[in-house]
C-alpha cells in the first residue's frame, strides 16, 4: 500500500488505515457487533484507541556532531595532525575534511606525496564536549585532552600526548604554553583551562 491508500491491484480497500482516531477494521464487508460498537465508540470520541509510540529516532554514531582530530604518522614519527575541537560537523565528515586537511594542510609539514600514501597510519580522535575546571587539580594526565587559553591565545593537546612523551602535568601545561606562545609559567595564574576526552582509533 502506497502512502494515499493504494493497493498495488489499483483497489483502495477502507479500513485498513489507523490514524490514532479511527479504530481498525475490516477492510471489506459488515461490521460484526463488537465492531460497530468498537466503530461507533470511536465516532463519538469514547473509547478512543491510543495511538502507538513512535521509537525515538537515534542519531548513528557516524552522523553525530563531535569535534575530531586526525594524526598522520609515518615510521613512527608525526607528519600531520589536523582537527576542530568543538562539533559543527558530522563525525563522518569531519574525519574526512581533517584527514585530507593533515595530509596537505598542516603548515608544519611539507605535504604528503602519493610515494608516501602506503607508509602512513592513520589515528582518529573523537572528542566528547569541552568542559571547563577550576585549576589542574581537575585534569587527568592520560585522560583529558587540555585547551589551555590566555590574552586571546590558545593551544590544545590531545589526551594522548602527555602519554607518549612521557610529561607530569605541569611539563604538559608548559609546553602548551609555549605552543600558545605564551611564557611557560603562563597556566599558574589567570589561564583557562577546559578539558575532554577522546574515542581513539
Amino acid at each position: 500500500m502506497n502512502r494515499d491508500g493504494w493497493w498495488r491491484d489499483g483497489q483502495r480497500r477502507t479500513g485498513q488505515r489507523v490514524d490514532g482516531r479511527r479504530a481498525r477494521v475490516p477492510a471489506r464487508g459488515g461490521l460484526a457487533g463488537g465492531g460497530r460498537r468498537r466503530a461507533r465508540r470511536t465516532r463519538t470520541g469514547r473509547g478512543r484507541p491510543r495511538a502507538r509510540a513512535r521509537p525515538r529516532r537515534q542519531s548513528a554514531p557516524d552522523r553525530a556532531a563531535r569535534g575530531a582530530f586526525v594524526t598522520l604518522h609515518a615510521q613512527g614519527h608525526l607528519r600531520g595532525c589536523i582537527g576542530i575541537i568543538e562539533g559543527r560537523l558530522p563525525l563522518l565528515r569531519a574525519v574526512a575534511d581533517n584527514a585530507a586537511a593533515a595530509a596537505v594542510g598542516d603548515p608544519r609539514f611539507p605535504p604528503v606525496t602519493p610515494d608516501e600514501v602506503s607508509n602512513l597510519t592513520l589515528e582518529v580522535s573523537a572528542l566528547t564536549p569541552l568542559r571547563t575546571v577550576d585549576g589542574p587539580a581537575g585534569i587527568i594526565i592520560g585522560r583529558h585532552g587540555i585547551l589551555l587559553g590566555r590574552q586571546g591565545r590558545q593551544a590544545v593537546f590531545l589526551p594522548q600526548v602527555a602519554t607518549e612523551q612521557g610529561w607530569d602535568l605541569p611539563t604538559t601545561l608548559s609546553q602548551l604554553c609555549r605552543k600558545a606562545g605564551l611564557p611557560p609559567d603562563a597556566w599558574r595564574e589567570g589561564a583557562t583551562l577546559r578539558v575532554f576526552e577522546a574515542d581513539v582509533f
